[in-house]
């Protein structure tokens, strides 16, 4: 195979690194946006196009899963073509899917396009982390500018449904689409201004057949999860399921261990930091997704709360996220992962924990306590779980790190929203508060997984390896 070389990018000023970061993270706030602003509007979007709580379970997980399923492969054509030629192209793409959202006449024309979101989405998320890691070079300041791209992309997970509630409210459902294209060509215009052409020093050939499996595995896990109150978890077609995710992820691990250059190397999870990390990440999109998802159906369905008012209950939790991420940054960059993990791990699972008993008098005060727990563990979480999973490769290869874990973060959305939509699908207003307390009972778990994470993590940031 010929191998390409490039020259060694000159070293950017200060201004120039930070103008940087702030565009990748005005395109990551996007992404992190649509994989929740649709949530809050999930009731309208319901009743608008006449379908019920499984089809719009679908329309949230056709972006999540398609995200997923490519990123990595995202990342690696960004190293080969280069990361502003690829960031600049997802932007076009998810501009337009997210128009074709706006308009579609109907759900299945609406899960369509938001698929495409998800193909452009895929080329923005591990993209911008790389673009971030390649143009601050000083391992200090690289773990401040991943706190800080962490910590948008957090705010924004948290702040969709308060921003879905007030655009649904004001202008209708097809506001959350809408709302993308000014965004996506202030986006397009600074990234051709500020953002350096980058890629890895030596072209890595793309693995088609690591693709394909994990896209199935991906697909058809979560696929299980979301028809199975549907089929029945017994029937036919969910062994079918079982068994096809089962060959499909062995397959994968076969072929992933003998490839010299695979999508996914299954020996990077034999260490324990990284290995913990992208589980983390899991876990913590996991117990996020699990709320949002049950908050919009407990609050309109068994509360009457208007999409607005089921928004703005969730505005502690954004608060939360806001505040404490940055905080999460810089305990990184001084003292390592390790405290901003306990310290998530355990907001977490107290948040978690207060709403086991739910039911149709549960407390405000009691919710928005809770959310904002939940919301201060999630802005703990993100700086440190990315920065160790980064930090476990060298700098070349920082599109597949980010992709990795992006993936990680994508696939904890996905199995959030078809797990808290089992939970709740088929079930009468009156019946939904208890029916979703295995819900709640299942975040505080994630929350308590977080206290391996810490533990797995290395205490401070100059003992990690590159």
């Amino acid at each position: 195979m010929t191998t390409t070389t490039h020259p060694v990018q000159p070293t950017l000023s200060a201004r120039r690194r930070w103008t940087v970061l702030a565009v990748c993270c005005l395109s990551m706030f996007l992404v992190g946006l649509d994989t929740t602003i649709v949530n809050v509007g999930l009731p309208a979007i319901g009743h608008g196009l006449g379908v019920g709580t499984r089809g719009l379970e679908w329309t949230v997980d056709a972006y999540t899963l398609v995200l997923a399923g490519l990123l990595i492969s995202s990342g690696a054509l960004a190293d080969r073509f280069g990361r502003r030629r690829v960031f600049q192209l997802g932007l076009v793409v998810f501009g337009t899917a997210s128009l074709a959202c706006a308009i579609a006449p109907s759900v299945g024309a609406l899960i369509a396009a938001r698929a495409v979101q998800g193909i452009g989405a895929s080329m923005l998320s591990p993209v911008a982390l790389a673009i971030v890691v390649n143009a601050t070079p000083d391992p200090r300041e690289r773990a401040q500018a991943i706190g800080v791209w962490a910590s948008v992309f957090g705010l924004s997970m948290a702040a969709g449904p308060v921003t879905g509630g007030a655009l649904i409210a004001g202008f209708g459902w097809r506001s959350v689409f809408w709302i993308n294209a000014p965004v996506i060509v202030a986006a397009l215009v600074l990234s051709a201004v500020f953002v350096p052409q980058s890629r890895a020093p030596r072209a890595r050939p793309l693995d088609l057949p690591g693709q394909a499996l994990l896209t199935v595995v991906i697909g058809v896990s979560v696929g299980v999860l979301i028809e199975g109150p549907r089929i029945g978890w017994t029937s036919p077609a969910a062994l079918a399921g079982y068994g096809l995710a089962t060959v499909a992820t062995a397959a994968f691990v076969r072929v992933e261990s003998r490839r010299p250059e695979p999508l996914m190397d299954p020996r990077l999870f034999r260490r324990p930091v990284f290995g913990s990390a992208v589980l983390g990440a899991v876990a913590v999109f996991v117990a996020l997704n699990v709320t949002l998802l049950l908050n919009t159906f407990y609050l309109q369905h068994t509360r009457g709360w208007t999409p607005l008012a089921a928004g703005t209950a969730t505005l502690p939790m954004a608060v939360g996220a806001a505040v404490c991420a940055p905080l999460s940054g810089r305990l990184v960059g001084r003292l390592g992962p390790r405290l901003p993990l306990t310290l998530a791990g355990g907001f977490i699972t107290v948040g978690g924990l207060c709403l086991v008993g739910l039911d149709q008098h549960t407390s405000v005060l009691l919710l928005l306590s809770a959310y904002l727990l939940i919301g201060i563990g999630f802005g703990f979480a993100n700086a440190p779980i990315t920065n160790t999973a980064v930090s476990g490769l060298p700098p070349t290869r920082a599109g597949v790190a980010g992709a990795i874990t992006s993936t990680a973060r994508q696939l904890g959305s996905a199995l959030g929203i078809a797990i808290a939509g089992g939970l709740v699908a088929a079930t009468s207003p009156a019946g939904l508060a208890h029916a979703s307390r295995p819900g709640w009972i299942l975040v505080a778990a994630c929350g308590t997984s977080l206290f391996l994470v810490a533990r797995a993590s290395r205490p401070r940031l100059g003992d990690q390896r590159a």
